[in-house]
């Protein structure tokens, strides 16, 4: 169970601090800057270019898997190249730097891999998802779904360089910023106060940045995050957004990837993390046996997903990514 600071920090609350680059109405955008390889971020990895000229952006491809159509390509390792797009859909276009492309580019493990628990067991549930994100778990029962975007936004501003826009607010307003923490300095709690205290020398190493998410982890959920976001339509519906319904407990999904057909009309990739903490996953769309992708014109009264769903009113938008 997580951590409480006095009665006013309960469950775990998410909040992005103002982002010292430049964003764009759909994400966090660092031109000509390269976006890095988002394979399991634990390991150093080759900064590669994903300008939109070079990234594979497959048209309507098909794969027959017992008898049906499916729109997955076991084969594919990354996002992008496991989950191909539908009949006379065509992915957004974003730029080198954007979170899209991040997201994108991001490994995937091996087709009909198994979500797994924080203490490795396989979730109970197998049916729930399409793909298994390459993305590891922090420590203990922490990594759960408001703490999976935690997790995405952080490890997309750190690749990105962008250090000083890597912060969370606690219930009570304390901003826990990542310059902060990489400076030595640690969280004093007493009561419903918050301050930081010199504790460490300056650390900007790997292991010291995913210490730091796993301590916002200890703090953060889904009420705050829906309140430093704003409603947004599905007809706009943007990679980064989120599903979100605040609680405890409450539960939200993140879009991931977003595509688009002549007239208009969006679908998109859904992933989440679930309680208790579990392997970021792309979610299955109830609605249909091969195809993952949401439709925007078959939303009616209700966003279905396999384990949650959500009234139409659901989808937000981060604060920084509405400018």
């Amino acid at each position: 169970m997580k951590r409480t600071i006095s009665l006013l920090i309960t469950g775990a609350i998410l909040c992005m601090a103002a982002v010292s680059v430049r964003s764009g109405h759909s994400g966090i955008v660092l031109k000509e800057l390269p976006v890095p390889h988002a394979a399991a971020p634990e390991h150093d990895l080759s900064i590669v270019s994903l300008e939109e000229s070079q990234k594979e952006n497959p048209s309507a491809r098909s794969v027959v898997a017992g008898g049906k159509v499916s729109l997955l390509d076991p084969s594919g390792s990354t996002l992008e190249s496991r989950f191909m797009v539908p009949a006379g859909y065509k992915r957004l276009e974003k730029p080198a730097g954007s979170l899209q492309g991040y997201l994108r580019q991001y490994s995937m493990k091996p087709d009909k891999s198994p979500v797994l628990l924080y203490d490795g067991k396989e979730k109970r549930r197998q049916d729930v998802h399409a793909a298994v994100f390459s993305m590891p778990l922090v420590e203990g029962d922490l990594q759960q779904c408001a703490d999976s975007v935690i997790r995405m936004y952080g490890e997309y501003l750190w690749s990105v360089g962008a250090y000083d826009g890597i912060a969370f607010h606690l219930t009570n307003g304390f901003l826990m910023d990542y310059p902060s923490w990489r400076a030595g300095k640690r969280l004093l709690v007493d009561k419903n106060n918050v301050s930081w205290v010199q504790k460490a020398a300056y650390d900007d190493s790997r292991e010291s940045f995913v210490k730091y998410l796993r301590q916002v982890m200890v703090y953060a959920g889904t009420l705050s995050l829906e309140k430093e976001c704003t409603r947004t339509d599905f007809s706009q519906v943007l990679a980064g957004d989120l599903l979100i319904r605040g609680g405890s407990p409450g539960h939200c999904v993140m879009v991931v990837d977003v595509a688009e057909d002549e007239s208009g009309n969006r679908c998109f990739l859904l992933a989440q993390g679930y309680m208790p903490a579990q392997e970021f996953h792309v979610l299955n769309n109830p609605l249909h046996d091969t195809d993952p992708w949401y439709y925007s014109n078959e939303i009616k009264d209700a966003v279905v997903t396999p384990e949650y769903s959500f009234s139409t009113d659901s989808l937000k938008r981060w604060r920084e990514f509405s400018r």
